[in-house]
């Protein structure tokens, strides 16, 4: 992929050394203008060496001093040739993110292939997280590396950068990179779990249950979620414990979420409680609507329901 030229100002600032170029969408072939190399303490150490033995030579004449002293120098510069490969010519481009609730560690995914007829050994990635990994030649892998979250909306990645010091661990070449692939983090779900509020249906006001027409149909234990006015005060006074009134008809089995009866002192207090009314709706197998001011999503359930009603959430 063809990559749009830089000044030589563009070049040699310091942040593109540590955390890459502007984001893009990928992928990303690693070049010589992505890959950087720098020796190692591993590194520094070896070149003492050389030093010393260059200097025994010179102080006693000893050529043998001198051959080794070469040769070690012939290998420490090869060896930068060795880690240049180690990484050049890798193809790494975002996979697909699965979105995540805030405060959790999003899964940013990403796909590294081996185009070449060599494999590569000891790459390692970071992000927040890190892993090592080896890729055979023509070889593809997705791997998975973590970010934390901490508010809702999309979040891009921070830089993800590749490195490696093979051959012989004398130099650290690396690839800073930065991805145009968001992820999208929902609200926080409130921690403390409230009764449903009262539904009507959607038809008058959204956030009161309507019981004209539905027919009374026994009571059960409470659960998690019934609504309060579904509780049974009486028996509950009586301390024959909390239950539920039951109804059979349609308005009983819609719930409808809306933003203005929330209980939060700001917007994102509402939303969580929102967030947390949600997730508990879904997995009581519920059909929930969502009002948010200008939107509306009438009610319904399912995985698709589920996931639309929160992204409106994550991007209100």
């Amino acid at each position: 992929m063809s990559e749009a030229a830089l000044s030589l100002k563009q070049r040699f600032k310091l942040s593109r050394f540590f955390n890459g170029e502007a984001p893009t969408a990928g992928p990303i072939v690693l070049t010589q203008r992505r890959v950087f190399i720098l020796p190692t303490q591993r590194g520094l150490a070896f070149v003492l060496l050389i030093l010393l033995l260059v200097l025994i030579g010179f102080v006693y004449n000893n050529n043998l001093a001198y051959l080794l002293g070469f040769l070690l120098a012939s290998i420490f510069f090869v060896t930068i040739l060795h880690s240049f490969k180690s990484l050049a010519g890798l193809a790494i481009q975002p996979a697909r993110q699965q979105a995540v609730f805030a405060g959790q560690a999003g899964p940013f995914s990403f796909q590294i292939s081996n185009p070449g007829s060599q494999p590569r050994f000891a790459v390692d990635l970071a992000l927040q997280s890190e892993l090592s990994l080896s890729l055979a030649a023509e070889q593809c892998q997705t791997v998975t590396l973590y970010q934390a979250t901490q508010q809702r909306g999309w979040q891009l990645p921070g830089t993800l950068t590749l490195s490696s010091t093979y051959p012989l661990g004398l130099f650290r070449a690396w690839a800073p990179l930065r991805f145009d692939s968001p992820l999208l983090v929902y609200p926080q779900p409130a921690s403390r779990q409230l009764p449903f509020p009262d539904s009507d249906g959607g038809q008058e006001r959204p956030g009161q249950h309507r019981r004209n027409g539905d027919e009374f149909d026994g009571v059960r234990a409470y659960q998690q979620g019934d609504a309060i006015r579904q509780i049974h005060w009486k028996a509950f006074a009586k301390g024959q414990g909390v239950h539920s009134k039951q109804y059979s008809g349609a308005s009983s089995s819609e719930l409808w979420l809306d933003y203005q009866h929330a209980p939060g002192h700001h917007t994102e207090e509402r939303l969580s409680q929102l967030c947390r009314w949600l997730v508990d709706a879904e997995q009581a197998g519920l059909r929930y609507g969502l009002v948010l001011p200008g939107l509306r999503v009438p009610p319904d359930n399912g995985v698709a329901h589920y996931r639309k009603c929160l992204q409106a959430l994550a991007l209100f």
